[in-house]
């Protein structure tokens, strides 16, 4: 497998679940760390046994369509797999010079997938996604909208619908709230970028009574914009800007920490909600959540949260009210989202999953 997503520790669980099951011997390549509008993300090394992590450096790191491995054709030829996983999206540059080495292999190589929107890629990135339709034995998408935009530009071979990751339900499972009763805990995790929408919570959160505080983890260039807005909102004292938890493994302890979590991702025009892990999370966690209606964040949430038009203030104002002043329905929500993690979104379903390609891409 060949995968920048799994230097993220966490993330790591899938690969010791993967190891585990029958008649599989994983090599798992990484480069040592990448860059995003999120900052620097440095290689963790959470769970690593059972499998063979290695670092390969990584040309143009931080060029999301462009970069790719420096050597990796040595180690795959030393290797001699029986599947190539390239943990890419088919228009990338990594995606093809992959590809283009299982193929010189004779390996059966897939691809995954979590662009749901059907976009037209100039070339020569047109040309990657062509040579890796016509190559791929298989290709693993995020979800159904990201397997229709498959189809709609061309791809012909079998998709199954799979998410990248899933959680440790172990490590992300529900604990006692630290935090004394009273004060009513809002929280959102990932990047300060425009397209979480994280103004609208702070917006939404404004005009709460009681007591109440809004907890931001991570980093991103929107956060001094965020922390002038709370200024003007008169609300500085109770958002808490955390940057970034590290390790990632010392995520489930932020969750617990929370009464709510909230996602207000809002459209961009080459952008939608691809999945929200986040979510995910904190529903592992026991923590009740909120999202809007972008992209994937209702499929994903389905009957375990509550959902509101992206960009509403109002009407997250009033989901955050609701979930402030009843504690029943905060733990009904909490209940249905551990149980709807435990059946479709833990790691050992997730590589449970992608196994069952595997058998299929070798007969």
């Amino acid at each position: 497998m060949i995968s920048k997503a799994c230097i993220v520790g966490a993330y790591q669980k899938k690969l010791e679940e993967l190891a585990r099951l029958p008649d599989v011997t994983l090599t798992v390549f990484v480069p040592p760390s990448w860059r995003d509008s999120r900052g620097l993300t440095r290689l963790e090394r959470s769970h690593t046994a059972g499998y063979d992590l290695q670092v390969v450096p990584m040309a143009l790191n931080g060029h999301f369509h462009l970069h790719w491995y420096v050597g990796l054709g040595p180690r795959l030829r030393a290797l001699r797999p029986d599947i190539v996983h390239i943990d890419e999206e088919p228009y990338n540059l990594a995606t093809w010079q992959a590809m283009r080495l299982a193929s010189a292999l004779d390996a059966r190589a897939c691809f995954f997938a979590w662009q749901n929107l059907a976009r037209a890629y100039p070339l020569p990135f047109r040309w990657f996604e062509r040579y890796n339709f016509r190559h791929a034995a298989h290709a693993l998408a995020g979800s159904t909208a990201a397997a229709d935009v498959l189809r709609r530009k061309g791809y012909t071979g079998p998709i199954a619908i799979v998410p990248q990751f899933g959680v440790d339900q172990e490590q992300y499972r529900p604990g006692e709230k630290p935090e004394p009763a009273g004060v009513f805990v809002i929280g959102y995790a990932g990047g300060l970028v425009p397209e979480k929408g994280i103004d609208v919570l702070l917006r939404a959160a404004a005009g709460l009574a009681g007591s109440w505080e809004v907890r931001l983890a991570g980093e991103g260039a929107e956060g001094p914009r965020l922390a002038r807005l709370a200024q003007e909102l008169g609300i500085a004292g109770r958002v808490h800007f955390l940057g970034r938890v590290a390790p990632s493994t010392a995520m489930p302890g932020f969750y617990r920490g929370l009464d709510i979590f909230v996602l207000s991702s809002r459209s961009q025009p080459s952008w939608i909600e691809q999945f929200g892990r986040v979510l995910v999370e904190a529903m592992a966690c026991g923590v009740a959540v909120v999202g809007s209606t972008c992209g994937e964040i209702p499929q994903v949430i389905g009957d375990a949260g509550l959902i509101f038009p992206e960009g509403d203030v109002e009407a997250l104002r009033a989901h955050l009210a609701r979930l402030q002043d009843d504690t029943a329905l905060r733990a009904g929500l909490a209940a249905r989202g551990r149980a709807r993690v435990l059946a479709h979104y833990t790691q050992a379903r997730v590589a449970a999953n992608t196994h069952a390609v595997y058998r299929q891409m070798v007969g």
